[in-house]
């Protein structure tokens, strides 16, 4: 008996030693997966521990610049490091887009994206990112409340006098750039109504709005230009991107309540956090719960509605869904390469007219 029960001892010490050598062997074979499971949750909760970089696709001034500022200082105060606004503007906003598809998904690198640079620009100018598999994203900020507006001596007082006058006279519209939300706003506009707008693109909203002040333009499609219609400097038409008439805007009516039924309230403007595909879950978390927590602050939701956009604060499926819904909405309006990159001639993929 004792003979059996030592010869049981033995053995379970061997399967011991074999159970220790095959680890052994696996941690010599395999370094790199061991090393990594046991440092991927140290490395995830570490972060962060230097500042985050958030890239604005635009020049300063406008209004991606007013939501990024606004939601990175409360990001930072929960991150407890700086997050730091580093400026890629062109092409429609695909450079500072591209430049972060291609960083490294460590949660340092994050993007303050658009429906312009993310559903619309990609279908006008060639770009070296997928806008679904190269991202992962964070949160949906909102929508731009946005108005059609034009210089207060404009003879049209709204969008059915703004057509009828259109077919009479040339009538120029002024954006922030080639396949931003106002460039789509005014050509899916000209397919719903049979007009021609001479589209003139600028390098951001602010330009578009001077000159629009100036007269060098008849038309602005874009959040900012709400700013200047609440201080006389410019002329609502329309507006849209929120149910109520914006702060300062009276007398007039959205452009669901004008006719056109099929308006989408992204038209103006759609505002995101976005990171490299492969960002981390544990960091992805942190980074949504961030952002949503800013936008259900009082004083940063009241902060949004004053740069003209309405807050519709989503998680990461539902800005990912967002940004799929835009992208085939972006796709009916332009077809494929039915606008030139540099478009001036406004031509619509509707009629296939020249459109100057």
């Amino acid at each position: 008996m004792n003979k059996e029960i030592e010869m049981s001892q033995s053995g379970t010490l061997y399967l011991r030693r074999r159970a220790l050598g095959w680890l052994s062997f696996a941690a010599m074979v395999c370094p790199v997966p061991v090393m990594a499971l046991a440092n991927a949750p140290a490395a995830d909760a570490a972060w962060p521990s230097r500042p985050i970089t958030l890239v604005v696709p635009y020049t300063p001034g406008g209004t991606n610049d007013n939501v990024a500022r606004l939601i990175a200082e409360k990001v930072s105060a929960r991150a407890g490091q700086p997050v730091i606004i580093d400026y890629k503007p062109g092409a429609g906003g695909t450079i500072g887009a591209q430049f972060v598809a291609k960083a490294k998904p460590d949660g340092y690198t994050l993007l303050n994206a658009s429906i312009g640079n993310l559903a619309i620009a990609p279908q006008l100018v060639p770009v070296h990112f997928d806008p679904f598999k190269s991202f992962q994203s964070i949160a949906y900020v909102g929508n731009g409340i946005t108005t059609f507006a034009v210089r207060p001596d404009f003879p049209a007082k709204n969008l059915k006098e703004l057509v009828e006058y259109a077919k009479k006279h040339p009538v120029s519209l002024g954006t922030s750039g080639v396949g931003t939300p106002g460039h789509m706003a005014g050509e899916y506009f000209q397919q719903l109504t049979g007009i021609q707008l001479q589209h003139v693109p600028y390098k951001g909203s602010a330009a578009a709005i001077n000159d629009a002040i100036g007269g060098h333009v008849d038309l602005v499609i874009d959040p900012l230009s709400t700013t200047f219609v609440r201080g006389g400097k410019l002329k609502a038409l329309a507006y849209f991107g929120t149910d109520a008439p914006p702060e300062g805007v009276s007398g007039v009516q959205s452009v669901v309540q004008q006719g056109f039924k099929q308006w989408d309230s992204a038209f103006g403007g759609s505002f995101l956090w976005t990171a490299p595909a492969g960002l981390p879950e544990p960091i992805r978390q942190k980074l949504t719960q961030w952002v949503l927590d800013a936008i259900a602050d009082p004083e940063v939701r009241k902060a949004l509605v004053n740069v003209q956009v309405n807050p519709v604060p989503q998680g990461a499926e539902e800005t990912t869904a967002i940004v799929r819904k835009m992208h085939g909405i972006a796709q009916s309006v332009f077809g494929s390469g039915a606008v030139a990159v540099n478009d001036k001639s406004g031509k619509s993929p509707a009629d296939g007219k020249a459109k100057n």
